[in-house]
């Protein structure tokens, strides 16, 4: 028997969530800002500026998403209750497998919608730089953050996010000791920074010839990309920047010319590199975003108090400091220990399926 009104109030209460994610979003005045960016856009002085005309593309881009995305839920629901009546005045109980589809399709976009409603924060919106680091457990650390690295290339792939890889040392015998990469896309680090912390593997090893389980540590951070170079100011006297030879495959001048770039900022002891582009001037560029959004996170840091937002408690890269423990073996679980998340599909997880841990991990702390 078909019940219209159960039926009303599943959407009822979907109608209730889109109406608090458009107060978040604030659906009401982005139309006027839409405007005043696309008139800005028209300018001849905008159009020389690249760096201005990007900046100003990203966010046209980011408010006609959140735009649409409103508008998409709210014809959903439409539908939805056209259809009810349609089916009541019909009599015809084979078009429910049909309306569930419809809820089911508008559930998941107004959810979708009111997860990028809780991305608030000043650096949500901006894209995200990304450091692995092996830790404790030698060849099986390396290979854990080999396998790491997949998976948030894989996570990054599915929700069109672009990653760029800024520098990568490889293992003695198997895996990465570490990368730097940066991923772009609209709430990169909104979505990402959950990730920040060390992260535990339990398995069989393959690199033991007596099948033993072993456990592998790896830590990840996850910095805001800085758009505004005024934000942080780096000065010339507090830095030195040395060249060298690029590693790896070589060819077309790679390992003959100095393209690689070191960037040691003496004031924070921080260094970075970058050897992936082929360039030294392109290598460079990176390495400045790179430190500047190192710089961005230290500041950040000391702002909030006991790092507790940004950069959260900061441990060692072993035992008792892990987020998120994925334990293959004796059984099959990865759970998120802030979160208490659990996924028992574990190639899911590999293949990039954090999603869960993240919507999760947003839900408890915003």
């Amino acid at each position: 028997m078909f019940k219209a009104d159960d039926y009303r109030l599943r959407l009822k209460s979907l109608a209730d969530t889109l109406s608090e994610a458009k107060y978040a979003l604030d659906i009401d005045n982005l139309g006027g800002r839409l405007a005043e960016l696309k008139g800005e856009q028209e300018k001849p002085e905008v159009w020389g500026d690249l760096e201005k005309s990007k900046k100003i593309g990203r966010e046209i881009s980011s408010i006609e998403g959140k735009i649409n995305a409103y508008e998409k839920g709210e014809k959903a629901i439409e539908e939805a209750k056209t259809f009810i009546d349609l089916i009541e005045e019909a009599d015809d109980e084979s078009l429910i497998p049909e309306l569930e589809d419809m809820i089911k399709t508008a559930e998941d976009d107004i959810e979708n919608m009111r997860i990028r409603a809780l991305l608030k924060g000043k650096y949500d919106a901006n894209n995200a730089i990304m450091n692995l680091h092996a830790g404790a457990g030698g060849t099986e650390a390396c290979d854990w953050t080999q396998m790491l690295y997949r998976m948030y290339c894989r996570y990054c792939e599915k929700e069109g996010f672009r990653v760029t890889e800024l520098d990568l040392e490889n293992g003695d015998e198997a895996g990465i000791k570490s990368v730097s990469f940066k991923v772009e896309g609209e709430n990169a680090y909104g979505f990402l920074k959950a990730e920040k912390g060390v992260h535990r593997l339990v398995r069989i090893s393959p690199f033991d010839s007596n099948k033993r389980r072993h456990t592998s540590f790896a830590s990840a951070e996850v910095m805001p990309e800085v758009d505004d170079e005024g934000e942080v100011v780096i000065r010339d006297e507090d830095i030195r920047i040395d060249v060298y030879r690029s590693s790896g495959a070589g060819g077309q001048k790679v390992n003959k010319t100095e393209t690689a770039i070191r960037i040691t900022h003496f004031p924070t002891g921080i260094v970075v590199t970058c050897q992936n582009e082929r360039s030294q001037l392109q290598n460079k560029e990176m390495a400045f975003q790179y430190l500047r959004a190192k710089l961005l996170e230290r500041q950040i840091a000391e702002r909030e108090a006991a790092d507790a937002e940004l950069k959260g408690e900061i441990k060692k890269i072993e035992w008792g400091s892990q987020i998120r423990s994925y334990v293959f073996c004796p059984y099959t679980l990865v759970k998120d220990h802030r979160t208490g998340y659990e996924n028992t599909n574990i190639q899911a997880v590999m293949d990039g399926d954090i999603q869960g841990f993240i919507i999760d991990y947003l839900k408890k702390t915003v």
